[in-house]
Parts: C-alpha cells; structure tokens; sequence
C-alpha cells in the first residue's frame, strides 16, 4: 500500500490541501505527515494565499486517523516528535488565515484532530465523526483535548473523548462541530465558494480576526499537558496491544499497565 501524499494547489487566493491515500480512506503516513506541515506553511508563507481549504481524495473519507500499520507503532515505540515536532503546537497551530475542511467522509481520529485546527467545516451528510482511540489503549494526542472542549458543549466533548463512539454528520452540525452538512457531491464545492469569498475580503482584518480570536483563547502550557501525559500512554503495553488487535480483527486484552 502507498505511503501517500498531500496534494497542493492555488487558484485565486485559495490553496486547496488535499489528503491523498484514498485506498486507505487517507490514513496519515509519516510521509503524509510531513507533506501537510510543509503544504501549510508554503500556504502560510504565500502572500497570494488568502485562504486554505482542507479535503480527502476520494468519496469514502476525510482521514481516517495515523495509519496502524506504520505511524503508530512508531508513535507507541516513542517516536512522537513524528506527530508533534514541537509539544506547544498541533495542526494547523502556524497557520493565521483562514482554513476551512471539506469533510467527504469518515472522519475519525487524527482526522478529527486535523479538523480541530481548522475554522470552518463543511461536511457531507454521510460523513462520521469520531475519536476510537480508547477503545484500542490511546488517546488523541494532537491536540484534541484543548481544543474539543472549547469549540463544542463539554458533553458531547467528553462523550467522544471517553466512550470511543462515532456520530453523524447531523449529530455534529447540532452541537456546532461542522458549519454546514450537504449533499456528498457538494461538499467540496460549498467549500470552495465559502472561501472565495473570504478571499474577497480583507486581508489584514482578517487574518486579524482570526489571530484575536486564536490568542483570546491561547494558553501555552495546554498542549504541553497534553504532550507530557501523552507520551505515559503511548509508552505502554496497553498502547501495543491496542493497535495489534484491531489489526488482526479481535477484542484488545489491557493489563493497565
């Protein structure tokens, strides 16, 4: 199976990013990994991009989370730095204009977590969120326990968080996950026609309003929390066992240790 790539492209001010493993509902390699951060800062850096817009190849997914097969076992050996260079940081943390996802899918895991970074969402209507990572011995360490509860009603936060339970696209809009919820064939399109006209508008103000909004809420020790405590569970035998399991196809057996 291909390691993947993420494509990069600009068209009017907008750069369009998209996942590109399709066959495997665009699970993140470690390749893909670093594709994305080295898209988004080219992004960031351009003067002539003004907004970025996320997606996944294909109809099936958004992402589908770290590949099993190569990125977490790497990241349970304590290769974290893979995911996290820097621990004060996550996807998207450099990242001061707009960045809007298109959601044609699963988006679950580190999925979730890319999306987490982003400002605006449009999802199609069978989309599925969902953070499984308990289940399997580990937690979404990109970020996702800072951001998820600032941006929807610590319930349902928890409710992803501690129970590994996926929901629809429905369920998102209502508690304010995702923007929009359309028709499969129109999510990248709606997208697209909300960043255009963000990238009609102005430039400073907003890349001011979001980097306001950003700081308001910043505190430069929470990802580092995350990141310390992290790196206790990824380290443990639960966290091996996790993964071996769901790849081949039974019930994980956790020790607690």
């Amino acid at each position: 199976m291909s390691s993947g790539d993420v494509g990069y492209s600009v068209t009017d001010g907008v750069a369009l990013l998209t996942l590109d493993r399709p066959e495997a509902h665009n699970a993140l390699t470690v390749h893909m990994v670093r594709r994305f951060a080295e898209a988004s800062a080219a992004a960031q850096a351009d003067d002539a991009v003004r907004v970025l817009v996320v997606t996944g190849a294909g109809t099936k997914a958004f992402c589908a989370g770290g590949d099993l097969g190569e990125l977490i076992p790497r990241l349970t050996a304590g290769e974290l730095e893979i995911l996290t260079p820097d621990p004060t940081k996550r996807f998207l943390s450099d990242v001061d204009k707009p960045v809007l996802a298109a959601v044609n899918g699963i988006c679950v895991a580190g999925g979730l977590e890319l999306l987490l970074g982003t400002d605006l969402r449009v999802a199609s209507a069978k989309a599925v969120f969902g953070l499984p990572e308990v289940r399997w011995g580990l937690v979404p360490g990109g970020g996702t326990h800072v951001r998820l509860p600032q941006q929807v009603p610590w319930a349902f936060a928890m409710q992803l968080l501690l129970t590994g339970d996926h929901v629809p696209a429905a369920r998102a809009y209502e508690v304010g996950l995702v923007n929009e919820v359309v028709e499969p064939e129109q999510v990248l399109d709606r997208a697209l026609e909300l960043a255009a006209g963000m990238a009609r508008n102005g430039p400073l103000a907003v890349r001011a309003a979001k980097e306001i909004a950003v700081r308001a809420l910043q505190n430069e020790s929470r990802f580092a929390l995350e990141y310390a405590i992290n790196r206790t569970v990824v380290a443990s035998d639960d966290a091996r066992e996790g993964p071996r399991a769901f790849v081949e196809k039974r019930e994980p057996k956790f020790q607690g240790t």
